[in-house]
């Protein structure tokens, strides 16, 4: 990767939808290049695809959490289990005093009640902290 593919990534985060012709323009090299480059991204898997990014109070799970995990045993079968939570939408192993921070999302405070609770039983969960995310201020 090259200084011209870090500033053509850039500017898909702003906005993956930016037509290639545009994209060519800011950069100033030719639609060709372009499109070539963005086919080569995404062959060599540095691109993994065009996503669409929704306004925290747009989406359908009102109540945001992170959850951080403290493990004892085996950290790669507590990942697996929280894998499987479907109100579980991220994972991040981390150093420090946790070991796993799960982001997660609900509809409803019971749903949320019960997660925390199907977390706090999981085999090797030794300790959890959770806050709530009332705000977001940048995406």
């Amino acid at each position: 990767m090259d200084a011209l593919d870090t500033r053509l990534i850039a500017l898909l985060r702003e906005n993956a939808r930016t037509p290639v012709a545009t994209l060519a323009r800011l950069l100033k090299v030719s639609r060709g290049t372009v499109q070539n480059r963005i086919d080569r991204l995404l062959e060599e898997r540095t691109l993994l695809g065009f996503t669409v990014r929704t306004a925290p109070e747009a989406a359908s799970y009102r109540i945001r959490a992170v959850t951080m995990v403290r493990t004892e045993g085996d950290a790669d079968q507590v990942l697996r289990t929280l894998r499987g939570l479907p109100e579980v939408r991220a994972l991040h192993t981390t150093n420090g005093r946790w070991d796993i921070v799960a982001e997660l999302a609900t509809d409803t405070l019971q749903e949320f009640d019960d997660v925390l609770r199907r977390i706090g039983k999981v085999k090797g969960v030794a300790n959890t902290e959770t806050s709530l995310l009332l705000s977001t201020h940048k995406l």
